[in-house]
């Protein structure tokens, strides 16, 4: 138990911040950049946090609970999240509808904080966020149902042990929903082609938007729960693919590697397409959940 909830918080606090560093230096590389440091988020997170804060005096206490919650709630959600090999530290039937609305309680608090500011162009932000978080939960919720019916049980743990993907009778359903949730990963995380992380255009933000008020440790941890969650929705789709070898050691090895391998995907997928027009972004996610339904379908059979 001890061991488990160790890895979980190392590979949480410890290597989240690199998967962003990951798919920016893959990007660089792709456009024949040298690209930022690998660690420039430590470095950003590590300025942030011995920074004074710039407050508006029309916010109130949602603008400072927004980041908090935005740190904790990630940090709280991804111990029901099996790392690999090494399963959650906790595990009870129904998990995984409490694990959707905490990740679901972070977005909220994080779009109260954005429009506690009285800012139209915020508050457009925080529009755009809700609405796609609407079209991704149904893809969530039956990603989990089809992997419940094949685990037979009700438990992340469970669930997330029907890995690799490309093994076994449910090959299908199982590679569709890792697929569905790897589209999930994108939206939830603010990546190509649904949204750019790295624009500052009035029409095209979304996420980056709602926190352009925030400053000093309130930005750093709203940072730090971004990179947490682009974690925990990467470990989703890894537990389907990354087969367990029975050595805990080379498993929890292979985990971090492969988590480092996704970010690399990620990059790559992004510096492959080009950021979708807004109006076309609900017709894909309408898409994905069609995809999760045809995979719900093949498990039922």
């Amino acid at each position: 138990m001890f061991a488990t909830l160790a890895f979980h918080l190392l590979v949480l606090f410890g290597l989240s911040p690199l998967l962003a560093g990951i798919i920016a230096r893959t990007k660089a590389m792709i456009a024949g950049r040298r690209g930022q440091p690998l660690l420039q988020l430590y470095r950003d997170l590590w300025k942030l946090f011995h920074k004074d804060m710039v407050i508006s005096r029309t916010t109130t206490w949602l603008f400072r609970a927004g980041p908090l919650v935005g740190f904790a709630v990630p940090a709280l959600a991804a111990m029901m999240v099996p790392f690999g090999a090494m399963a959650a530290p906790v595990s009870f039937a129904g998990d995984l509808i409490l694990f959707v609305y905490l990740m679901a309680l972070a977005r909220f608090f994080l779009v109260l904080a954005a429009l506690d500011t009285g800012s139209s162009f915020e508050g457009m932000g925080a529009a755009r966020e809700v609405t796609f978080s609407v079209l991704v939960e149904p893809t969530i919720f039956v990603a989990f149902i089809v992997l419940a019916r094949i685990a037979g049980d009700f438990t992340l743990n469970a669930m997330f042990t029907t890995g690799p993907f490309f093994l076994g009778q449910a090959a299908m359903p199982v590679g569709l929903t890792a697929f569905c949730l790897f589209i999930v990963l994108l939206v939830e995380n603010c990546r190509i082609p649904f949204d750019d992380p790295n624009t500052h255009l009035e029409l095209t933000m979304i996420h980056e938007v709602m926190v352009l008020d925030h400053s000093g440790p309130d930005l750093g941890l709203i940072l730090y729960g971004a990179a947490m969650k682009l974690t925990i929705s990467a470990a989703l789709v890894l537990d389907l693919m990354l087969p367990a070898t029975g050595n805990m050691l080379l498993d929890c090895v292979a985990f971090a590697a492969g988590l480092c391998g996704l970010a690399v995907g990620v990059g790559l997928v992004e510096s492959a397409m080009a950021r979708l027009r807004l109006v076309r972004v609900p017709q894909v996610l309408v898409g994905t959940i069609l995809l999760s339904f045809f995979a719900l379908i093949l498990a039922l059979r």
